[in-house]
């Protein structure tokens, strides 16, 4: 597949009561046609979450968008442009992050994961400098990630997110 310029289509999700930013790198080519997060069916991200925030798996937009804000975490990713060769973060030049102000003024953010090494160190590269928010590097939920087992995952997603368990608790 050829490297095309592409700019992220789907808005932030956040509310005023999130704590926590999970930030992928750059939505893939399902996730831009379903206009939300981690939209390939593959992708493990749907699997983790909800195991970890002990809530069924949500099965549409609406569903996941409620369990994110029920548990107080935003989602969005560290680039808001790229030039991209479908949906291989390998391929990624050309990049210009995604303005995070806009989460970071609205919210109390008290930690930023970073879904997988792409997201990392551009994160790192790129936005750390402006936020001064140090991240919580997390593997990623990519099916690509074959390295990882689902069961592999949830414990260190688990184990990343376990310091900040009262963070997530729903409102009652």
């Amino acid at each position: 597949m050829k490297a095309a310029k592409q700019v992220h289509n789907i808005p932030p999700l956040y509310d005023a009561e999130s704590r926590i930013l999970v930030l992928g790198s750059f939505p893939s080519i399902k996730s831009r046609e379903a206009e939300f997060f981690y939209g390939h069916p593959q992708n493990r991200y749907w699997k983790v979450m909800p195991f970890l925030l002990g809530e069924p798996l949500p099965e549409t937009i609406e569903e996941k968008a409620a369990m994110m804000h029920r548990h107080h975490i935003a989602m969005w990713d560290t680039i808001g442009s790229c030039t991209i060769a479908g949906s291989s973060d390998s391929s990624i030049t050309d990049v210009v992050p995604n303005d995070l102000s806009v989460i970071l003024k609205a919210a109390h953010i008290e930690a930023i994961f970073t879904n997988g090494a792409k997201s990392t160190d551009l994160y790192n590269k790129l936005l750390y400098p402006v936020t001064g928010i140090r991240p919580v590097k997390v593997p990623s939920t990519s099916h690509a990630n074959a390295a990882f087992s689902l069961d592999r995952l949830r414990q260190e997603w688990g184990d990343a997110l376990a310091p900040y368990l009262e963070l997530l608790e729903p409102l009652n």
